[in-house]
């Protein structure tokens, strides 16, 4: 393709993609409701457990629309994951060859799930964050959380373990197509360790120190495990040309 193709391609794919998350936040619009009780669930529990009281507050005229507004695109972006996803995918294997293709397809298998499995992860620990940091409030307090606040807080948690679930996805991609050893990954882990507490910080408030940790722990046992899928496949393709030299010496 001509650069100019290539960029009627991508807006193609884009819209597509955009397409995609519209539609499913119209899907996503009449679960916000179970959504707001979900997440109203640790402020009972915490009110329950310990006797103070624990809620959410809506302070501006608007934040209300706001939130519902704010759930219903990102429960559309996880919804058209799948979609979005084999856009991305449909959009890089057209320069790839029929062996990339082959492990483009692998990325595409693998990247949905552990997106999913990520955002399923930090649906699953933020109860326990919010549980445990309010737990820091003194037994007299009443603990009034901002709306608009407390679904910031969840959704960047929620889509930051999403996409750090993916990443190393990434790195398995690139080994297999030759472009990055596992030597390479394993050199840069100081950098890889930089990155991802870089990005835990930035994805979770910056007061919260335990979450950040949550989420970067995952992301690093990750990575070490894209580096070992790497190693293995070093491995098995350095025997695979010991053999052809072989067999082309006899």
């Amino acid at each position: 393709m001509s650069f100019g193709a290539h960029l009627i391609e991508l807006r193609n794919r884009l819209f597509r993609a955009a397409l995609a998350i519209v539609v499913a936040s119209v899907v996503g619009y009449f679960l916000v409701p179970f959504v707001l009780d979900a997440l109203q669930v640790p402020l009972k529990q915490i009110s329950e457990s310990t006797g103070r009281t624990a809620v959410l507050n809506n302070t501006r005229l608007t934040e209300a629309f706001d939130v519902q507004l704010q759930i219903t695109v990102i429960l559309g972006i996880v919804i058209s994951s799948p979609v979005w996803l084999y856009q991305i995918w449909a959009y890089i294997v057209p320069a790839l060859k029929r062996t990339e293709k082959r492990y483009a397809a692998g990325f595409l298998g693998a990247t949905i799930p552990l997106f999913l499995a990520g955002c399923a992860t930090g649906w699953f620990i933020f109860p326990h964050t919010v549980e445990l940091l309010a737990g820091f409030a003194p037994d007299d307090s009443t603990s009034i959380f901002g709306t608009k606040d407390f679904v910031d807080f969840v959704s960047r948690l929620v889509l930051a373990v999403g996409i750090g679930f993916v990443l190393p996805v990434f790195l398995v991609l690139l080994n297999f197509i030759g472009v990055l050893s596992a030597a390479s990954i394993l050199k840069g882990w100081r950098i890889a360790v930089l990155a991802i507490t870089l990005f835990s910080a930035l994805a979770t408030p910056p007061s919260d120190v335990m979450t950040m940790f949550l989420l970067a722990i995952p992301m690093l046992m990750l990575y070490l495990l894209a580096a070992g899928v790497a190693w293995l496949h070093d491995r098995a393709a350095a025997r695979k040309l010991r053999s052809l030299i072989e067999e082309s010496t006899i």
